[in-house]
């Protein structure tokens, strides 16, 4: 048996600037509860946004300064304090004055004066229901942690074995912007002497993403034993997400196959960004643009493929839009032309430090702004 830590006390908030109503307030939940109390609207913000933030907070209206509808609006646009219930304490009795505390985000409303078996009773309804929610959602919870841990492993965890004796430098990494997404990689050998390297982008985030993204790896492993180019592949792929698709969603999908006696490697790419190609003595270069639509939207669509050979030297930077189309605060996106500055001088460079340097490079640019979309980068050097 594992033992466990003290439960938490359930912590009320009392927010009034009238010294009487608090102390009758404390009075009535002192008993049951740990009360706080704030005497004016700037300090109920601060103690809301505390470390554990209260479980309830019992919130007058006419108050100096703030009023009561400004705090809440301020409650609920905070992530800290956006799920407290807020109960209303007012002598306003007009429905327009309790229509506006809904509107602001309050969750029931409690006239002056109080009647103790009223307020006792509300709180004890409030706190059951936030106890409810906060079940569900510690549920939710445990349950994308378990998706998440799924996701990755149908992802490749060891690319070193997955490229052993191929001479090639493949290294990889991934960031949802969510606990789970729609960004996929693929490294894998289809026979001895061909190895497959795929990378995709599922339209949407979240859960549906995920198992799209799930499918779509599933499918590419499985298609490419029986086709051994990556437009054969990428076709099979589309038809199997097309015939079965009720949510509509579609997948960018860039494919090659290396050729290891020959020292090829033939691409497909089906609506995916262009990779990045580094050489020593060239500026980065964009290179392979998409041959084909998008893949699971409709079935049959035209893809094309290219041969090209291996030259020692060369890297090949795959990545999602999620790199390209990362905003800083400002709403400025990363692009093209800075992921090629940041690849500048990273010609020579392991496949390691150009995965590093192209994640630094957007984390230098986001500057902490939340990412609007999963990112993935994948990078194969040929020494």
């Amino acid at each position: 048996m594992v033992a466990t830590g003290p439960t938490r006390a359930t912590t009320v908030l009392v927010v009034d600037d009238t010294p009487d109503n608090l102390a009758l307030m404390v009075g009535l939940l002192k008993a049951d509860y740990k009360v706080k109390v704030a005497r004016t609207g700037v300090q109920a913000l601060r103690i809301a946004a505390g470390d554990p933030p209260p479980d309830l907070i019992l919130l007058d209206i006419m108050m100096p300064g703030i009023d009561g509808y400004e705090v809440c609006r301020r409650l609920r646009a905070a992530p800290a304090s956006r799920d407290i219930p807020v109960m209303f304490l007012s002598s306003l009795e007009d429905a327009n004055d309790k229509a506006e505390g809904f509107e602001a985000g309050g969750n029931d409303w409690l006239t002056k004066p109080f009647h103790a078996v009223e307020v006792k009773a509300r709180v004890r309804s409030l706190l059951r229901a936030k106890a409810g929610q906060d079940a569900l959602r510690e549920a939710r919870a445990r349950e994308l942690d378990i998706a998440r841990e799924i996701q990755r492993g149908i992802l490749p965890i060891d690319l070193g074995a997955a490229s052993a004796d191929s001479g090639l430098d493949i290294h990889a990494h991934l960031e949802p912007a969510s606990e789970v997404g729609g960004d996929l990689f693929e490294v894998h050998r289809s026979s001895d002497d061909r190895l497959v390297v795929a990378m995709g982008d599922v339209s949407g985030k979240g859960v549906p993403a995920a198992l799209f993204m799930a499918v779509t790896v599933t499918l590419l492993r499985s298609v490419s034993r029986r086709a051994g180019w990556p437009d054969a592949i990428l076709r099979g792929v589309n038809e199997e997400l097309a015939s079965r698709n009720p949510r509509g969603l579609f997948v960018s999908l860039f494919c090659a196959v290396v050729d290891l006696t020959r020292r090829r490697m033939s691409i497909a790419n089906c609506g995916h960004p262009p990779p990045v190609l580094l050489r020593e003595g060239h500026p980065p270069e964009l290179v392979f643009p998409a041959t084909g639509t998008v893949a699971g939207a409709i079935p049959g669509i035209d893809i094309r493929r290219r041969t090209v050979p291996l030259v020692r030297g060369q890297t090949y930077v795959l990545y999602t839009d999620g790199v390209t189309e990362a905003f800083d605060p400002e709403g400025v996106q990363f692009g093209y032309d800075r992921l090629l500055a940041a690849l500048s001088a990273s010609a020579s460079a392991p496949a390691s430090e150009v995965v590093r340097a192209v994640v630094r490079a957007v984390a230098t640019h986001a500057r902490g702004a939340p990412p609007s979309d999963d990112l993935a980068v994948l990078v194969m050097r040929v020494p």
